[in-house]
């Protein structure tokens, strides 16, 4: 299967096991090295089984390492939607939504198996990921983790949870608005690549009609709620200083100033990395880099 989508920067050639270009020989060697690293800790490791779902439907979450951005532009967003759609084999993806530093998605799992597939669209993705920004290290945080769904009744709440996540990060004040997400399939739009999501398991919960099924639907994803999914670990709030830390990070250490001075498109970048920050709130980022409220909403 080709790649459905165009590169938007200029392709970098993969690195050559048997003459490396110049410059790239120490980047290949940290990751020959690197790689055994992880394989040898991974064996030390021991894994708790993941328990089974009676109806083999999961709400799977993979985390940005130290809590960092998984995709800095669409091309990254593209790839992993991209690789998901190769890997998928005969489990469904029955939602997903990709947020800057962590992803969810709603698996209802096959023969091929939740794990196996994980593993191969994280390596796929790391790989990618680090030989275009040229680093050598973790992408992800740790395992996938995954929380079992049992009944219908909280399929639903688990599906309008993931797509109601932009809109409780202040990304977008409707959950069809933003692009990296299921619901403009589940409402009768277009999926950003056809045929990935398949709607149908759930839309049948609200109607035998579809059409009515869609108008149900998007009245039950429009309701506000307080609803937390696979949260085990509550997120706490960052002190001012820890805020101004946070801030400092990611304009390397630049004054805010420095944001009047970029372009919108550029400006709107640096504040959706800030509002991936967990426990940074919008009104926080807001108040330290006097950029107003409503543009830190919209961004």
């Amino acid at each position: 299967m080709l790649c459905p989508f165009k590169m938007t920067q200029q392709k970098r050639p993969l690195v050559s096991f048997i003459n490396p270009p110049p410059g790239r020989l120490l980047y290949l060697v940290k990751m020959v090295k690197y790689t055994h690293e992880v394989i040898e800790k991974r064996e030390m490791m021991p894994r708790q089984s993941r328990q089974i779902s009676k109806i083999g439907i999961y709400h799977v979450l993979v985390r940005g390492i130290n809590r960092g951005a998984l995709f800095h532009d669409d091309e990254d967003r593209q790839r992993y939607l991209y690789t998901l759609t190769k890997f998928i084999k005969d489990n469904e993806v029955l939602g997903y939504c990709l947020m800057d530093n962590h992803v969810h998605l709603l698996i209802k799992e096959g023969l091929n198996g939740i794990s196996n597939l994980m593993h191969r669209l994280g390596a796929s993705y790391a790989y990618f990921f680090n030989n275009k920004y040229e680093r050598v290290g973790h992408v992800f945080q740790n395992r996938f983790k995954s929380e079992n769904v049992e009944d219908d009744s909280y399929l639903k709440v688990v599906i309008r949870y993931i797509h109601q996540n932009p809109i409780k990060a202040g990304m977008v004040n409707k959950a069809e608005s933003y692009r990296w997400s299921s619901c403009q399939a589940y409402y009768g739009g277009k999926d950003y690549f056809p045929g990935l999501t398949s709607t149908d398991l759930i839309l049948s919960l609200f109607s035998e009609k579809k059409e009515h099924a869609i108008m149900i639907f998007r009245q039950f994803t429009e309701v506000e709620t307080s609803d937390r999914c696979l949260e085990d670990i509550e997120i706490t709030a960052l002190t001012e200083v820890q805020a101004h830390q946070a801030i400092e990070k990611v304009l390397d250490n630049k004054s805010v100033i420095i944001l009047n001075e970029l372009s919108k498109a550029d400006r709107d970048l640096v504040v959706r990395e800030l509002k991936a920050i967990e426990g940074l709130s919008i009104r926080q980022i807001s108040r330290l880099t006097g950029v107003s409220f409503n543009i830190v909403k919209r961004a």
